[in-house]
């Protein structure tokens, strides 16, 4: 029952924001009777809500719920003061991230209103062998972790990760330097530079800076990343961390 919830829910995403009960059976893969069922149950929790013609949404309890999680809203507070800055310094997309088994989770977001162009919204999930975020969050998660999307990697038509072995060079390369850049060419040209954060040893986020532009960010971007990183890594230890490790949250998956 709780699995079928979820894929009910999980059929929300950025481009689906409300939907028919049909498209919810279409989407979640549940028989549109099973799906009307579960949908009622989950009105009745608040989990979701039902628009006036009949289109169902997220419901406002899960926004409650979710403001609860540590590795969200705890890790959030901490880093906001610190990306505000990093934002009117930038005046680009800040992004902060979580990597939830084989994804980047956006837990936060700062843009300038005349930014180039993102398809990153909070909440939603970002690859990890081909964004900023990624490849530190992968670089620095547990081997079985790092091997799996190795093995796993294809690249992107125009990715400048070619190979599984480019992939393992390139995070190597993130761990030496402790931070990473790189650049996407879809759906719009953008460059990056992202830095772990960390609660004591553990990294458990990582920051980065998003701008226009497929050559090397700018130079002084990467300074700033770091440099903000690392002021939220110590203000986690100062406040006894308000977030708990990967693995300890979610296990050795």
């Amino acid at each position: 029952m709780i699995d079928r919830a979820f894929l009910l829910l999980g059929s929300f995403d950025g481009d689906h924001r409300a939907q028919t009960l049909a498209e919810l059976a279409q989407r979640s893969g549940i028989p549109r009777s099973s799906a009307l069922r579960l949908a009622r149950s989950l009105m009745n929790v608040g989990a979701l809500e039902r628009l006036g013609d009949g289109r169902f949404v997220v419901g406002l309890r899960l926004l409650e719920t979710a403001s609860l999680a540590p590795r969200g809203h705890g890790l959030r507070s901490v880093a906001m003061p610190f990306m505000e800055d990093l934002f009117h310094v930038t005046r680009q997309h800040v992004l902060l991230a979580v990597r939830d088994q084989g994804e980047a989770l956006l837990v936060e977001r700062l843009s300038a209103r005349d930014a180039s162009p993102v398809r990153y919204r909070v909440g939603g999930r970002l690859p990890l062998a081909s964004t900023g975020v990624g490849l530190v969050l992968l670089a620095f998660a547990p081997p079985a972790v790092q091997e799996q999307a190795i093995a796993a990697y294809a690249p992107e038509h125009d990715d400048d990760i070619r190979t599984p072995a480019d992939l393992r060079r390139v995070l190597a390369e993130v761990r030496r330097g402790d931070h990473a850049v790189g650049h996407q060419n879809r759906p719009w040209k953008v460059s990056t530079v992202a830095a772990p954060v960390r609660d004591g040893s553990e990294v458990v986020a990582a920051l980065s800076v998003v701008a226009p532009g497929t050559g090397s960010p700018n130079p002084g971007y990467g300074p700033a990343v770091r440099a903000t990183a690392r002021a939220i890594s110590r203000r986690l230890v100062e406040d006894g961390g308000r977030t708990m490790p990967v693995e300890a949250a979610y296990g050795h998956r």
